[in-house]
């Protein structure tokens, strides 16, 4: 195994077959995020969303995603122009991964692409062992997809952070308090096979204990872009409250729970989670 990998892998110690995969996953995302600092990505785009929350910030629970905004509008972006350069990148350390992009029916301002390996084999390339590597189907594919907003609302700002593994590289992405903004929308917003995504009430909870600073002006320029803020005023604090306080009335707690469970390492931290937790937590927020 190549030792950057295998420095990488210690943080991880997986005893299981799903800690194994989860280690793998965020092996690859991170050479994912090399591959495109070498491709000089990270000069038009920036990283957000769960994953960035992770690599960056120190999120405890494991993401799948790779989500970027363009730094400004661009309908001439095309992600293929990366998609060779990640395919080396991953190639380089010994791992074989497939990126394709997703060709969708309806035009969106998203563009997507899929990472896709063999799990077991990718198991064995980090050297988990055959044990754990066994128990994982022999066709199962790995999956982790990339999604770049091209028209993306304005109004954020952006910070430069540094991952010393495998090699010293650089990664732009959403300052925290941008961040939380768009948890927030997603949060409010978010229609998502008509289920509840109890990993966006997670992530309010880490933010409200850690970070709790979110950019309203950011927010709001969301929710005008997707037309939920229609009025002539800005958003207010009070107005942002009011939303809140209604989608956690709304909330079914127990769904929110059996969606964030595969992700937790201890699953125990959501025996306190209720409507009134959730109003406590919301009390925490402030406003920059």
């Amino acid at each position: 195994m190549n030792p950057a990998i295998s420095k990488m892998l210690q943080k991880y110690d997986p005893k299981t077959a799903d800690d194994a995969v989860q280690a793998l996953r965020e092996i690859i995302q991170e050479l994912a995020l090399l591959g495109l600092w070498r491709a000089k990505f990270f000069e038009h785009a920036a990283f957000y969303g769960g994953t960035a929350l992770r690599i960056l910030y120190g999120l405890d629970r494991f993401s799948g995603d790779l989500d970027f905004s363009l730094l400004a509008p661009n309908d001439t972006f095309d992600l293929v122009k990366y998609t060779q350069s990640l395919e080396e990148e991953l190639g380089s350390f010994g791992f074989t991964v497939n990126v394709e992009k997703v060709d969708k029916a309806i035009e969106t301002a998203v563009q997507s692409a899929f990472l896709k390996a063999n799990t077991r084999n990718e198991l064995l390339v980090i050297e988990t062992g055959e044990e754990l590597a066994k128990l994982i189907p022999a066709a199962k594919v790995l999956r982790i997809k990339l999604e770049v907003d091209t028209e993306p609302p304005l109004g954020f700002q952006t910070e430069t952070k540094y991952l010393l593994n495998p090699v010293p590289f650089a990664v732009r992405c959403y300052t925290l308090p941008n961040l939380f903004a768009g948890k927030m929308h997603a949060l409010l917003f978010r229609k998502w096979k008509n289920r509840v995504k109890g990993r966006d009430w997670y992530d309010f909870i880490w933010y409200a204990a850690n970070h709790p600073e979110l950019h309203l002006a950011h927010l709001e320029q969301r929710m005008r872009q997707t037309e939920h803020w229609k009025e002539d005023e800005p958003l207010t604090e009070a107005a942002f409250k009011e939303m809140v306080t209604d989608a956690i009335e709304r909330l079914d707690v127990e769904q929110a729970k059996k969606d964030v469970f595969p992700f937790l390492r201890d699953p125990r931290v959501l025996d306190i989670w209720s409507a009134d937790f959730f109003k406590a937590v919301a009390r925490q927020l402030k406003f920059v």
